[in-house]
């Protein structure tokens, strides 16, 4: 099925539904199915009139990728809410997924800071990849990891797929953060020594 054809069959009203009222002056600048299918149709109509195939192509492409998307994240929203358990509803399941995560950050609905989102991604693989914050600068958006002690083999190759997994987490939770770096080994900071003497220094050692 096409681009075209789905958006065409989502923005559809359903045969024996009641005929909705008038909008109201509140909910008028809303979007629903019904216009957003039809200004998609509207811009695919003007690609194809160009007699530019290709670009036809790529936005009924670009068309059906975001639908894809959409369409899955509904989906897990609607799974999530259907088998979620505890006080808390399905709240907690929904803000640990990282599918639903990136669709509410995308539009600015996630009830979250970056902070508390990066810590999200970091438990989201710690039990194979543990890894800590070293450092985040809110204002330019800069991360730097830290790899927890997992007791593993330390070669290059499993610390690479490690460093990988972690940041693709942090990607989703966090797409706001702009570079990740890594601390090197040794590298974390060691508190400064005190020196104590076992008695006050002298007048004369004083002087």
């Amino acid at each position: 099925m096409s681009a075209r054809a789905t958006t065409a069959e989502a923005a559809a009203p359903r045969t024996g539904a009641p005929e909705a009222a008038a909008p109201s002056a509140a909910s008028a600048a809303v979007p629903n199915a019904e216009a957003t299918g039809r200004r998609v149709e509207e811009v695919l109509d003007r690609l194809a009139q160009r007699d530019d195939r290709e670009a036809s192509a790529a936005a009924e492409e670009l068309v059906r990728v975001l639908m894809d998307f959409y369409g899955a994240g509904l989906a897990r929203i609607m799974h999530l809410m259907g088998s979620a358990t505890g006080d808390d509803g399905p709240r907690p399941a929904l803000l640990r997924d990282e599918l639903v995560t990136s669709l509410l950050v995308l539009h600015d609905l996630h009830p979250e800071d970056t902070a508390t989102r990066i810590g999200r991604a970091l438990d989201s693989v710690r039990r194979q990849h543990p890894a800590e914050i070293a450092e985040f600068d809110a204002d330019t958006g800069t991360l730097r990891l830290r790899a927890a002690d997992s007791g593993g083999c330390g070669c290059p190759s499993t610390s690479q797929q490690a460093q990988q997994a972690v940041e693709a987490a942090v990607s989703c939770f966090a797409p706001e953060v702009t570079s990740m770096g890594w601390e090197a080994a040794g590298e974390r900071a060691e508190p400064a020594l005190l020196q104590i003497s076992r008695r006050p220094p002298t007048a004369a050692t004083a002087s």
